[in-house]
């Protein structure tokens, strides 16, 4: 008899199966910033891409970048997504942190 389809048991009461960890691609070592206004009522988001850190450390640099900017912002998918159009002010914040950035799109 297989256990595979083994959904609570006496010993251990409800039995998951844990869901492997999805794992986001290694960029090329480039932070890229993006204006995006599709899909937001027409305000403009700038979307940063690019950075090789983990969910938690992501937070940080969020936080950090949205005290510079003087605005919101958010974490969704592994990119930072900052209310409106601060590319400059987080182009010069993630240099002086020492990543190479680049402006990407219109």
């Amino acid at each position: 008899m297989s256990n595979d389809n083994l959904v609570y048991s006496t010993e251990t009461g409800r039995i998951k199966q844990e869901a492997p960890k999805a794992e986001r691609p290694k960029g090329d070592g480039v932070v890229r910033i993006q204006r995006q206004t599709k899909g937001r009522k027409g305000k403009g988001v700038c979307i940063v891409t690019g950075l090789d850190l983990t969910d938690t450390e992501l937070k940080l640099v969020a936080a950090e970048l949205k005290k510079v900017c003087g605005c919101g912002g958010s974490v969704k998918d592994g990119t930072v997504e900052i209310q409106g159009d601060k590319r400059d002010q987080i182009k010069a914040y993630l240099e002086k942190k020492g990543h190479t950035v680049k402006l990407a799109g219109g």
